[in-house]
């Protein structure tokens, strides 16, 4: 039987890591998490948190993470599910392997998005929250489609992750699994090195809850990079899958 590829498309803080706990709680999916971030890191100046360990942790060949994403599926598993950052898939790197894959496209509002970055990492432009590479890679999906492919908006998952997620596998041909809306807490041997870093929240969370308060409002900086980034959100958002019918 031939696997299911999904690559998940998303920049950072989109509620990607919980996503990916979701699909890793189903008994018939494998996880694999930011495959190309060591080859991004090496090919850029960019000083992201625990850089030198991620880039010792590789592979760092961006040829080699391509074989890997088409390869076996770890543990024989039917459904092999792929977080991807949308910034990490540089120009010059091979997307020829995404034809292989169910190719979904996670948004989040980039006020949100910045929000929650800057808590990680105080330096922070429009390239490395992933908007416009985002659209690049949808457009260029949906125009070897033919038609738009599945787009979910992190609020619409935290607000309703029965529906959305439902509707998600039907999109991409595979059966809901109730696992999918809760997991048991802490980290997993299959996170990134960079989790330490990254991933407090979602180490302690069980299952998609709506943030318990109000972020504090954007420095007038964050708010031009928010303003940049909205065209590209917006686009892809008017393709979200509906929410109608709940």
């Amino acid at each position: 039987m031939t696997p299911i590829r999904i690559a998940m498309w998303s920049g950072p803080r989109n509620i990607s890591t919980a996503m990916m706990r979701a699909f890793e709680n189903r008994p018939d999916t494998a996880v694999v998490d930011e495959p190309y971030y060591a080859a991004y890191l090496d090919r850029t100046d960019l000083h992201h948190p625990m850089r030198d360990a991620v880039i010792a942790a590789g592979p760092t060949d961006p040829e080699q993470v391509r074989a890997a994403l088409l390869g076996p599926v770890p543990g024989g598993r039917a459904i092999y599910y792929q977080k991807h950052m949308t910034q990490h898939m540089l120009p010059e790197f091979d997307r020829s392997w995404m034809a292989a894959c169910e190719n979904v496209f996670l948004i989040r509002a980039p006020e949100a998005v910045l929000a929650s970055y800057v808590v990680k990492r105080a330096e922070v432009s429009l390239g490395d929250i992933g908007f416009v590479e985002q659209a690049r890679l949808f457009d260029e999906t949906t125009e070897r489609l033919g038609k738009a492919p599945p787009v979910i908006d992190a609020d619409d998952v935290l607000a309703e992750p029965r529906n959305v997620l439902a509707r998600l596998c039907a999109a991409i041909g595979i059966p809901f699994a109730e696992a999918m809306l809760g997991w048991p807490p802490g980290p997993r041997a299959t996170d990134g090195v960079w989790a330490p870093a990254w991933y407090d929240a979602v180490e302690r969370s069980t299952k998609f809850t709506r943030p318990a308060r109000q972020t504090a409002p954007l420095t007038p900086e964050l708010a031009a990079i928010a303003d940049a980034a909205r065209p590209y959100y917006e686009r892809l958002a008017r393709h979200r899958l509906s929410l109608a019918g709940a």
